[in-house]
């Protein structure tokens, strides 16, 4: 039943504190009275005046920045008190202390198949902090633990939602995407994480790589990629100049050239622009020859 935390405002501890101390004075005269006379009304009149002073002294408590502590009187929920100061309280409510700054959770690498199947090794590192004291207290048995266990169940389920790369691109990837998956990520557990008053500020992956006893078949295949793709781009950007060369010498009308030559001329080019060593042999026959 998250969103039943009401935020109290207690009595300043300052003003209690010095209450106290005047009814201690009152309290130390009243008993010099009462041995020096012998009064038996104002020796009771003393013995209650430092009972009733033991008695409020647990009610204080002293609040620091970004801390709350949750009241509890006879077992119902009393109030939060998130002002930071010092402060009195009723001396019957019991009090627990919360921490309401901001924390890190660095998961533990899991071990998971992505979405083609693909084992993989994964790891995140989730910024959280209590928002509601009431849910974090009776929502959940343990806050933190709680936490951790949905930190590792919301990753798993993340990383079998999408493929580890996508080498052709036009899909979120956990590799190739990782703003949009990171605030996927940061949005499940804050799903998750609301029923214990939770806020979820950034969620991130620490880790990511293939498992294993699949790293190095998967690093051929990236190699690989890359070498397709980088030649693609070589050929694309070859055929690009020798069109403009050819574009620009018949524009100047510097040779005039028949489709035998000007077949001869693209070889020739694609041959030195394609070339990874700038030794190449220029054929200077005809096709014919």
């Amino acid at each position: 039943m998250a969103g039943k935390e009401f935020v109290r405002k207690p009595v300043s501890g300052y003003v209690i504190l010095v209450l106290e101390l005047v009814l201690v004075g009152i309290a130390a005269w009243m008993l010099s009275q009462g041995i020096e006379y012998r009064s038996t009304g104002q020796v009771l009149g003393a013995v209650f005046a430092f009972v009733l002073f033991i008695f409020a002294l647990p009610g204080f408590i002293v609040v620091q920045p970004n801390q709350a502590v949750v009241l509890l009187l006879f077992g119902a929920y009393h109030g939060s008190v998130k002002h930071y100061g010092f402060w009195w309280v009723n001396p019957f409510v019991s009090k627990r202390k919360l921490s309401l700054r901001a924390r890190n959770l660095e998961g533990e690498k899991l071990k998971v198949n992505d979405l083609v199947g693909n084992p993989i090794e994964i790891a995140a590192v989730v910024v959280w902090r209590i928002d509601d004291t009431f849910a974090a207290c009776f929502e959940v048995d343990n806050y933190e633990h709680y936490v951790t266990v949905q930190g590792d169940s919301a990753l798993r389920h993340l990383a079998k939602a999408y493929p580890y790369d996508e080498p052709e691109g036009g899909t979120i990837s956990l590799r190739g995407s990782t703003d949009e998956v990171s605030d996927a990520l940061r949005q499940e557990l804050q799903e998750r994480l609301q029923r214990a008053g939770v806020i979820v500020d950034e969620a991130r992956l620490s880790h990511l790589a293939y498992a294993p006893e699949i790293a190095s078949a998967m690093l051929q295949r990236q190699q690989a990629e890359a070498i397709i793709s980088a030649r693609r781009r070589i050929v694309e950007g070859a055929v690009s100049m020798v069109e403009m060369a050819l574009d620009q010498l018949g524009a100047r009308k510097m040779v005039q050239l028949d489709e035998e030559r000007r077949a001869q001329m693209v070889s020739n080019l694609l041959v030195v622009l394609t070339s990874e060593r700038v030794t190449p042999v220029i054929n200077a026959g005809t096709l014919y020859s």
